[in-house]
């Protein structure tokens, strides 16, 4: 034996160095792979085993390579002359279809609008109306049903055909010539001689009544309001006033 070996290296079986060539062998590969990454790549290209870091390494290229030919696919297609003519019709035709739409909700609103304010016209004229009625026969007096309402409500009607007049001369002549009795008839004058007999409040012949009737009064000569007015319009154009007759006239 020389002396120059390893003590106890001798005594190692087989399978000890097996071992402990296999260990110095991983961490060669280690070392080189952390030094120069490409080796390990082509090491696994002609390895079945891998280790886990180059593994990973091995699928992040190959996902970053796939991406990148999507994008380039995706890219080339946007470029092409008639997908781009075909994206902006489908723009064009939304941006219309969004204009008609519009247009749409907007003369619906205006004739919503419209419709609105008709109604509204319509409703304030009925309410005018309605309260123009409510005023007229609020204003519309309630005149008592004898002497006193007889004349004032003939005054009334005389007013608005301008014919002169005030409650005392008719009322004078009222008491003289009937005492207030609308179905008084004289039948022993001159005129019943005649075979007109003077009638009513005022003692009116019926062709005097019938000449100076008022429209809108009845044409009933015992009507004690339409004898009233009718007998005063006659005195108005006779005497220019029922007040200025103080007898048979």
């Amino acid at each position: 034996m020389f002396s120059s070996r390893t003590p106890g290296l001798s005594r190692l079986n087989k399978t000890q160095k097996a071992s402990m060539a296999g260990v110095a062998a991983a961490g060669v590969a280690a070392i080189t792979f952390s030094l120069v990454p490409g080796t390990a790549v082509a090491a696994e290209s002609q390895s079945p085993v891998q280790s886990p870091a180059t593994a990973q390494v091995s699928t992040s290229a190959t996902g970053s390579v796939q991406t990148s030919a999507v994008n380039a696919i995706i890219a080339k297609q946007f470029s092409s002359p008639d997908t781009a003519a075909k994206i902006q019709s489908v723009v064009q035709k939304t941006a219309s279809d969004k204009t008609k739409a519009e247009e749409a909700a907007k003369k619906k609103a205006e004739a919503a609008k419209k419709a609105e304010a008709k109604a509204k016209a319509k409703a304030d004229a009925e309410k005018r109306a309605k309260e123009a009625a409510s005023r007229s026969t609020v204003r519309k007096p309630v005149y008592k049903n004898n002497l006193d309402g007889w004349i004032k409500e003939s005054l009334d009607i005389m007013k608005k055909h301008k014919i002169p007049g005030s409650y005392e001369g008719l009322h004078r002549n009222i008491i003289r010539e009937s005492s207030g009795n609308p179905k008084a008839i004289n039948l022993w004058d001159i005129n019943a001689q005649n075979g007109i007999p003077s009638k009513g409040l005022l003692q009116v012949i019926p062709p005097t009544f019938k000449a100076y009737h008022v429209k809108g009064t009845p044409f009933d000569i015992y009507d004690p309001v339409a004898n009233i007015v009718a007998a005063a319009n006659y005195a108005a154009d006779k005497y220019g006033s029922m007040d200025n007759v103080n007898s048979a006239y």
